[in-house]
């Protein structure tokens, strides 16, 4: 297949993300730097290629953590531009008084935008990846209970160093049985970045901004065949971003779930991929 490339996404021109199929992918706890450092390295050619202008855009997380910054993307809150503003949102549920909804949002009478693409008649699927989508307690199944289908196994996971393959196969296998007039949305929580990845680099025991640049060089060299599948079926919006970063001894800081620059920016585009025949 010719080399796939997202193609910028211009509301002003009168694309919408409910003219296509929509893909979501959240590469989870991937650091701004780390991206940045991996694609000017040439680690990551497949996701340079694929997002416009081959870069990352540099956003502000709604949240610390997984449950919090996915609990808003649902909402409708997605990481937010850094330049002072109100900038105008992708998708939104209704909420009076809303300040950044404009006439290109997406607004649903819902309270979510995965129930609202459902009632818009799309299929929706989550393959999950970290543990709050591991539906293995009451709090691991609120965010993949709001779809029509959603999976997780250990394989999935953020201890199986196979892990980004293994979504894309699943999420490849699921898209196939979906018909092809159906619309789709499909959300990937990718958990390859999350610690730990020391097992990405030989020899390394602690997690490090090297080794989480060595899982997404992993996870980049994994993505394609996603892509060449939705192609398959036509247009698809791209949203690909963090939902928080995390620190590796920064200021005395470990993890995330805490107030620093490294756990709020991360990395944010949002493309359309077009269809082959």
């Amino acid at each position: 297949m010719p080399p796939i490339h997202g193609k910028p996404y211009s509301p002003e021109s009168g694309d919408r993300p409910d003219l296509h199929n929509i893909l979501f992918i959240t590469l989870d706890t991937l650091r701004f730097d780390v991206a940045v450092a991996a694609m000017n390295e040439g680690r990551t050619p497949f996701l340079k290629q694929l997002l416009p202008d081959g870069r990352w855009e540099q956003r502000h997380s709604p949240g610390s953590f997984t449950y919090a910054a996915h609990q808003a993307f649902f909402a409708g809150f997605s990481p937010t531009p850094i330049p002072p503003g109100k900038h105008p949102r992708v998708f939104a549920a209704q909420f009076p008084g809303s300040e950044t909804t404009n006439p290109e949002t997406y607004v649903f009478d819902a309270p979510d935008i995965v129930t609202g693409l459902a009632q818009a008649d799309y299929h929706t699927i989550c393959v999950g990846g970290v543990g709050f989508f591991n539906k293995r307690s009451p709090l691991g199944s609120v965010l993949p209970n709001l779809f029509h289908e959603s999976h997780w196994d250990w394989e999935l996971g953020v201890t199986e160093p196979e892990s980004t393959r293994k979504q894309v196969e699943l999420a490849v296998e699921r898209i196939s049985l979906v018909a092809p007039s159906q619309r789709l949305f499909l959300f990937m929580n990718v958990s390859a970045l999350h610690q730990p990845n020391c097992h990405y680099v030989a020899g390394a025991t602690e997690d490090s901004v090297e080794t989480q640049k060595a899982a997404l060089e992993y996870v980049s060299s994994q993505l394609s065949p996603l892509f060449e599948s939705l192609q398959q079926r036509g247009d698809t919006f791209c949203i690909l971003c963090s939902d928080h970063g995390t620190a590796y001894g920064e200021d005395g800081y470990v993890g995330h779930r805490l107030a620093h620059s490294v756990v709020w920016t991360v990395p944010y585009a949002e493309f359309v991929v077009t269809r082959v025949n």
